[in-house]
């Protein structure tokens, strides 16, 4: 019978499984650069970037905490973990939110803005070098368009646990 059994499912063609598999290996092959990248330049990993990147956007370079783990799609207990990580290294802290006694505000510290600017021309670095500069505009505005449609999808379906 193999994997596909007898179940009545609309299995992937062949170029529905091309683009699945290239979606799958190109993604793995880039978070492996890029996780090097961050490693040797920042002492960080992807999440922990992420995470500052988001700080350092923000306003005042400060986000409550159940608002930075929506915008990073992670749990609070990973968000917990990676703040505490991060905290350790002096490259952000907590602070209590003024305006409301049970929120929590993880904020951006000056060492780790200076962490985040030695880093992050080697992360632009590999995401151009193995992605963005390989597509023409046209092949980069119809990748972001597809990748829109199905982010759209997911964040509306909310959480899977």
């Amino acid at each position: 019978m193999g994997y596909r059994g007898a179940v009545d499912t609309p299995w992937l063609d062949e170029l529905e499984m091309r683009a699945w598999v290239a979606f799958l290996d190109t993604s793995n092959l880039l978070h492996r650069r890029i996780d090097q990248q961050l490693r040797e330049d920042g002492g960080l990993t992807q999440p922990q970037y992420e995470l500052m990147t988001r700080l350092a956007e923000a306003p005042g370079t400060r986000l409550r905490m159940t608002e930075l783990a929506d915008l990073l799609v992670t749990s609070r207990s990973g968000l917990t973990y990676q703040v505490t990580q991060l905290e350790k290294a002096g490259l952000v802290r907590r602070e209590a939110c003024a305006d409301d006694d049970r929120g929590v505000l993880a904020v951006l510290t000056d060492t780790g803005a200076d962490v985040l600017r030695r880093t992050a021309p080697g992360h632009v670095r590999v995401v151009r070098d193995h992605l963005v500069d390989l597509l023409d505009r046209r092949q980069l505005a119809d990748l972001a368009d597809a990748l829109d449609v199905a982010r759209r999808r997911l964040r509306d379906a909310g959480p899977h646990r």
